[in-house]
């Protein structure tokens, strides 16, 4: 099998985006709808590419388009150059002007109601022309954007450590409680059983989170089901609201209730569901100027929330950051 080649001036930026759209849409027209092409403008960039390459890269279906293993291989790829170029775009810029920049964050529930305001915050006292764009989305929908460049780094939760591709580093540990509106019949009890709570409105993590899988397990190991009257998210917006309107019980990290005297925690303890705090990073893209000093902001912050477990993480700007021997989660 002959080495495809693709630097003769066929392969173009478009089927590197074409690739990412269809690996994360699953499909045709909706991969041309994000990209703002017609349908047969994506159909014949994909049969291009595929010619270029000449191995199939998507089984097509009835519902769909699916990766073959080709398909997984060069997405992976695309993704990594779309990363490269985006973060060489921004670099140029902020080299051009360093009192501004860029940096695109995401987000998910653990660390996006206390830590990253905080923190920008902190930043911006410093650099007030920076731009912060924060995204929040599901870990998983998080990672992609990451791998393709579409945010520098992740504030969260660390469920696994880091890999050839992806660096976790910690920042703290916090526990995960159970909390109510300060109004609720429950509130200020000294003990509630877990059985108090079955009557009552849950609002759990989505089903692809780790805490999710925690929260079943403890449900199993006391041989209860899970709450059949529940809502399902990870907005931390929709969870706070609900608190403050509703008798609904949610699971959240202990530092989401902390500044806000209108919830409060169950004594229901949780043990052992826990978890770290901290950043996801691309192995192998370097941070720009922007990135770094947020993530110095981050350590910042972190440190004061959580003296007794916050690491002493290589900072960003050491040489080689992020580095690939910082482990944690």
């Amino acid at each position: 099998m002959k080495i495809p080649r693709l630097l003769d001036g066929r392969l173009k930026f478009r089927h590197l985006l074409l690739v990412d759209a269809l690996s994360r849409q699953g499909s045709v027209v909706s991969a041309a709808a994000e990209l703002h092409v017609t349908q047969p403008s994506a159909t014949r960039s994909l049969h291009e590419l595929e010619d270029i390459l000449g191995v199939p890269l998507y089984e097509r279906g009835p519902r769909g388009v699916t990766p073959t293993v080709f398909g997984e291989a060069f997405t992976e790829h695309a993704r990594a150059v779309l990363a490269q170029l985006a973060q060489a775009g921004r670099h140029v810029v902020e080299l051009a002007d360093a009192d501004r920049g860029t940096v695109i964050v995401g987000t998910h529930l653990a660390g996006s109601n206390v830590l990253l305001p905080r923190a920008i915050a902190e930043i911006k006292k410093e650099r007030p022309y920076l731009t912060v764009v924060v995204r929040e989305a599901s870990p998983e929908a998080l990672l992609l954007d990451l791998e393709a460049g579409r945010i520098d780094f992740v504030v969260g939760r660390l469920t696994v450590p880091s890999d050839e591709r992806i660096v976790r580093r910690k920042l703290y540990d916090e526990s995960v409680e159970l909390v109510v509106r300060s109004g609720h019949p429950l509130a200020g009890r000294a003990a509630v059983d877990l059985a108090d709570l079955a009557d009552y409105p849950w609002i759990l993590p989505g089903a692809e989170t780790a805490l999710r899988r925690e929260i079943e397990e403890f449900f199993a190991r006391r041989a209860m089901p899970l709450p059949l009257n529940r809502v399902e998210t990870t907005s931390f917006l929709t969870v706070r609201q609900l608190l403050l309107e509703t008798d609904v019980v949610a699971a959240l990290s202990s530092l989401i209730v902390q500044d806000d005297v209108r919830l409060v925690r169950l004594a229901v303890p949780l043990d052992p569901i826990s978890h770290s705090v901290g950043l996801t990073l691309s192995a192998a893209r370097a941070l720009g100027p922007s990135a770094q000093a947020l993530i110095r902001s981050l350590e910042k912050i972190a440190g004061h929330m959580a003296p007794d477990t916050a690491t002493s993480a290589p900072r960003a700007e050491d040489p080689g950051a992020p580095g690939r021997g910082a482990r944690s989660g």
